[in-house]
């Protein structure tokens, strides 16, 4: 097939618009040819069940599914009763960008509070963990952080074990939103296991997309006592790959060796490089530290659109003129410094 798009330009917007990483395309090709098992009973879905004990303990069992929201949904369906409630940041990707997926598909009830930096804490969680027994309020039975957080930002290992202790303490669970724990984990220099299985998380939503993988996620019970149904939920809610075997081949590229970090380091690293090329001009104010790979920086009015004929990236809020920024495993050092350079340029800032 003739490419239809030019595969040199590069945005800021997502990295979900990178490809899929080179090893990760010949994992999937030396996972085809032949029959497999269908619906993860093959070869592959049984090795990926090892890699991923590896770093989260014997323990767990891990549920490949299609993407993030599926993921999320799922999982949490998993630890809850029709009347629970999840405790979760009203920045959370389950409450801003799943398109009321935990409400419409599992009936769940989302408990929000707001937050300035995307974190929760034990004592912005009993905002709304309250009203056990109170047939007219949805019992706060969960609560679901993310790592990274949607604002770019990272809990520490004891902030994690602080909320899961604290959630533990209450009767709730502790879900952790997973999609970019990779970066997370580059970031603070620790390994997976440190902030969710040492930690207390109970369940985990494993990302994959957006470091890598062409498409596929996995949702992995580090409590089993905290999640039931998973084997059914899963076909229920229409993430049961028929041809698994290429969904798991995928993720153990990513997690069978070093590739995760390989490619997190380097998102995070040109994160860094754009901040620091950017952090002494005076007409744009970064909103949030940098401690992955997403810049918040408010702009001056038509400033972002200007940027945006050359350069794509989203508004995050538009009534603040606040954008993001995101770098992704394939972003090079010259991408952000022409991006660095057309700012500066826009914004009347010398080299």
């Amino acid at each position: 097939m003739t490419p239809l798009h030019d595969s040199s330009s590069r945005g800021f917007a997502s990295d979900n618009y990178a490809g899929a990483h080179p090893e990760v395309l010949a994992a999937i090709g030396e996972a085809n040819g032949g029959h497999q098992v269908a619906y993860g009973g093959d070869d592959y879905t049984a090795r990926l069940q090892e890699v991923l004990r590896g770093h989260f303990g014997a323990q767990t069992e891990s549920f490949p599914v299609f993407n993030g929201t599926g993921a999320n949904v799922t999982g949490l369906t998993s630890m809850l009763p029709r009347w629970g409630g999840i405790v979760t940041s009203t920045t959370a990707h389950i409450n801003t960008d799943e398109n009321a997926a935990p409400e419409r598909v599992s009936g769940l009830k989302l408990l929000t509070v707001p937050t300035p930096n995307g974190k929760l804490t034990p004592e912005l969680i009993d905002i709304e963990a309250w009203g056990w027994g109170d047939e007219h309020r949805a019992q706060p039975l969960a609560v679901s952080i993310t790592q990274s957080t949607e604002l770019g930002t990272l809990y520490t290992p004891d902030e994690v074990r602080a909320i899961a202790d604290h959630a533990h303490s209450r009767g709730m669970t502790l879900h952790m939103d997973g999609s970019r724990l990779s970066n997370a984990a580059a970031a603070l220099g620790t390994e997976l296991r440190t902030f969710t299985t040492d930690a207390g998380v109970d369940v985990l939503s494993l990302g994959g997309t957006k470091n890598g993988l062409l498409y596929g996620e996995a949702v992995v019970v580090i409590n089993p006592d905290a999640a039931t149904g998973l084997l059914f939920l899963r076909k229920l809610s229409m993430q049961l790959c028929s041809k698994m075997r290429f969904v798991s081949a995928q993720l153990i590229a990513l997690y069978e060796g070093d590739l995760w970090l390989r490619s997190a380091r380097h998102a995070n690293a040109m994160a860094t490089r754009l901040r620091r090329a950017l952090d002494d001009v005076a007409a744009l104010h970064f909103t949030q530290p940098t401690q992955a790979n997403a810049l918040f920086a408010v702009l001056p009015p038509g400033a972002a659109d200007r940027l945006r004929e050359q350069f794509r990236f989203y508004d995050w809020n538009p009534a603040a003129r606040e954008v993001r920024w995101m770098t992704a495993w394939d972003t090079t050092e010259a991408d952000v410094d022409a991006f660095a350079a057309a700012i500066r340029a826009e914004l009347g800032q010398k080299q």
